[in-house]
Order: C-alpha cells, then sequence, then structure tokens
C-alpha cells in the first residue's frame, strides 16, 4: 500500500496471492471498470463480460477463477498498475480500524501478517496511510468508529 518503510513492521508480503483469494470479493465502480478496460486494451462492456460480475446489490465486482482466486491473478496480479484500491490497500483496511480483531483473522490467512505488534500504532499507521487513497470524508467517518485503541 504505502512506500513507509514502517509497513514493515506490521507486514512483509510472500507473495503468496492468498489476498487474490476469496475475502467477500473486490468491488469496482465505473471509474475503475473504465481504468482497467483502457489498461487490457479492452471495451468496459467486454471487460464486465468477460471479467466482472454483478453483486445481489447490481455492484460490480472482480470475478473469480474456480479455484476462488481472482480472474487477474496468474502467479501475480496481471492488472497491478491499476489494480482496485482494495488490493492496493491490503492488508492495510478500513476494517482493521472499524474491528482491531479483523487484523487477526486476516493473519490467520495472510502468512505476511505480523500479529505480535502495538496495535494503536497499526491503527495510526493505517489511518496516515488511508490519506493517499481515501477522501478526507472517509477518513473521517472512520475516525468517529475510533475502536482501535484496545
Amino acid at each position: 500500500m504505502s512506500s513507509d518503510n514502517n509497513s514493515s513492521l506490521f507486514f512483509e508480503c510472500t507473495q503468496c496471492g492468498i489476498c487474490c483469494q476469496g475475502h467477500g470479493g473486490t468491488y469496482v465502480n465505473e471509474e475503475k471498470i473504465q481504468e482497467i478496460a483502457d489498461y487490457l486494451n479492452i471495451s468496459t462492456e467486454e471487460l464486465k463480460e468477460r471479467y466482472l460480475t454483478l453483486s445481489s446489490s447490481r455492484k460490480y465486482m472482480i470475478a473469480t477463477k474456480e479455484d476462488g482466486k481472482c480472474i487477474f491473478f496468474m502467479k501475480n496480479c496481471t492488472i497491478h498498475p491499476v489494480k482496485p484500491r482494495m488490493c492496493r490497500e491490503w492488508p492495510f483496511l478500513p476494517a482493521v480500524i472499524k474491528v482491531p480483531e479483523n487484523w487477526e483473522y486476516m493473519a490467520d490467512a495472510c502468512p505476511g501478517i505480523k500479529t505480535n505488534i502495538d496495535k494503536k500504532k497499526l491503527r495510526e499507521f493505517i489511518l496516515k496511510n488511508l490519506k493517499q487513497t481515501r477522501t478526507m470524508e472517509e477518513i473521517n467517518i472512520l475516525n468517529q468508529n475510533n475502536c482501535g485503541n484496545k
């Protein structure tokens, strides 16, 4: 997510691809759909037809293969330069700020997540870095859910 060297205090990617599998799906908005389509040099219609699915709430999500992995994962991310925000932020997700126990849950699946850490410092790090990818309105909402001080 960040070029900040402090991220290694909490996480060191092992390139295993587990983060590209399952975990509730990756939503994409129309702007991201256009960006991915441009990157792949295809139309948005073709992208939607071949690589996206519609959720029950009628929002587009990146499709998954039969093994549960992202359709764009083939030993690594084939759309890395334009990957969705959720993928860029992994594992420093807002869900960790809202419910700090989510960090431990994610660590059960991801070998790169460190668990013997100061959760307050983790929360501060995530908030600092979310400023690079989120609007101030989104960050203020996260700050109001101040449950990361455990």
